[in-house]
């Protein structure tokens, strides 16, 4: 299911070349700025240096002229401005080192930017698909997997469904048009479970059986 992406891809996204039958429908990344928000808390941090900021500034107006005081504040708005550069760069490497992809078959992920990896999730492995649209279009759809298929939280994160660390829901994060995206994997799931699936039985044929008529 994973897969160490260490050599050149032989088709964007994928460890290796498809196999006769199997096509993509749709190929896609996170949207950087939505990652950094959703995923990184960007704005719950700006946020943070922002009320540090007016807290100093408030203190300090009680013994400084009103320009001093804002002056005290400001370093903490620096400090905010730099950890907010800082997580939109995060999340814009992630963004950027992220494929996502559904085929007629599977969900194949590649993620990770510093260690990257492929995860190739058959349909037959997810038991339900469950979206998350936020406002412009952008959403998260989450893969509830069957049986006892099993992913580490932070082995993936951020493409997961946050807060799910019991049972790892494997995520198509913060993706454009996820309404699109979403009602394509449908469609292309219940066709492919649709399939009739043909097993060997090994051993000998087993025998006609009669039946006496009444």
């Amino acid at each position: 299911m994973a897969h160490d992406d260490l050599a050149v891809e032989p088709v964007r996204g994928l460890p290796e070349r498809l196999p006769p039958g199997e096509t993509i429908l749709w190929q896609g990344r996170p949207d950087a700025w939505r990652l950094a928000v959703e995923a990184l808390s960007l704005r719950w941090v700006a946020g943070y240096f922002l009320v540090m900021a007016v807290w100093q500034a408030v203190v300090a107006g009680k013994s400084l002229p009103f320009w001093e005081a804002v002056r005290t504040g400001s370093p903490f708005v620096v400090m905010g401005a730099s950890v907010c550069a800082v997580l939109y760069l995060v999340a814009l490497v992630q963004a950027r080192s992220t494929v996502y992809t559904v085929t007629n078959r599977r969900v194949a992920m590649r993620i990770g930017a510093a260690l990257t990896i492929t995860l190739n999730l058959p349909f037959r492995w997810i038991g339900s698909a469950s979206l998350d649209l936020r406002r412009g279009g952008t959403g998260t759809i989450a893969l509830a997997l069957t049986g006892t298929t099993r992913l580490s939280y932070l082995g993936t994160w951020p493409h997961v469904r946050p807060w799910a660390m019991r049972r790892t829901e494997p995520a198509l994060r913060c993706i454009p048009d996820a309404r699109r995206v979403a009602d394509l994997l449908a469609e292309a799931a219940e066709a492919r479970l649709a399939e009739p699936r043909v097993t060997r039985r090994d051993g000998p044929p087993a025998l006609p059986v009669a039946v006496a008529a009444e």
